[in-house]
């Protein structure tokens, strides 16, 4: 399922401000409440739709990552990403994403419907934990990042990292269900 417009608008948690409604964007604002009302994540070190740049075969594309937990010094520290289906199912792309995100790689990355969630080591691709309460408090994700071995990715890994995330993103961004389908089309050669 696609993510498309509902008509309206509603208040972003984040932000304050009026955004689109969409099929998963309660979801979203569900997860931003959350992190930062049940795990005290400081709502100011959240940014929504943290737009994933990268480019296969000279082709630009751009995905845009749900929830990104930033450090105090702007580093972020953890991808969060809203899936629609089977968590488990979409945990490879999230480390993957986790990987790739400027600025990264994190350490640590979630993947979630809002029900279940996956807490992913980004290094490894392991599972450390599964179910909504493997989503940490802020300040057990502050540790955990402090002694988390994180390295940056050589060219050659991020090449294959990219190909691996843009196969994700085109099975599920880029091919349309119907005809009313508001994602615009991954471009063509």
């Amino acid at each position: 399922m696609h993510e498309s417009s509902l008509g309206g608008t509603l208040r972003d948690y984040l932000t304050g401000d009026e955004i689109d409604e969409t099929t998963f964007e309660e979801f979203r604002q569900a997860l931003a409440k959350l992190l930062v009302e049940e795990r005290g994540y400081p709502k100011e070190q959240l940014k929504a739709k943290v737009p994933l740049k990268y480019c296969v075969d000279g082709e630009d594309y751009e995905r845009p990552l749900d929830l990104v937990v930033y450090d105090e010094s702007g580093k972020p520290m953890l991808v969060v990403i809203f899936c629609a289906g089977e968590v488990g199912t979409f945990e490879r792309e999230t480390i993957c994403a986790g990987r790739l995100i400027e600025g990264g790689p994190v350490a640590f990355a979630i993947v979630s419907d809002s029900m279940d969630a996956s807490l992913l080591d980004v290094r490894t691709g392991d599972l450390i934990a599964r179910g909504m309460q493997a989503v940490p408090e802020y300040e057990k994700l502050v540790k955990m990042v402090d002694e988390a071995e994180v390295k940056p990715l050589t060219d050659e890994q991020r090449e294959k990292q990219t190909r691996v995330f843009h196969t994700y993103c085109g099975f599920i961004y880029g091919t349309c269900c119907s005809e009313s389908c508001s994602l615009p089309p991954m471009p063509k050669k």
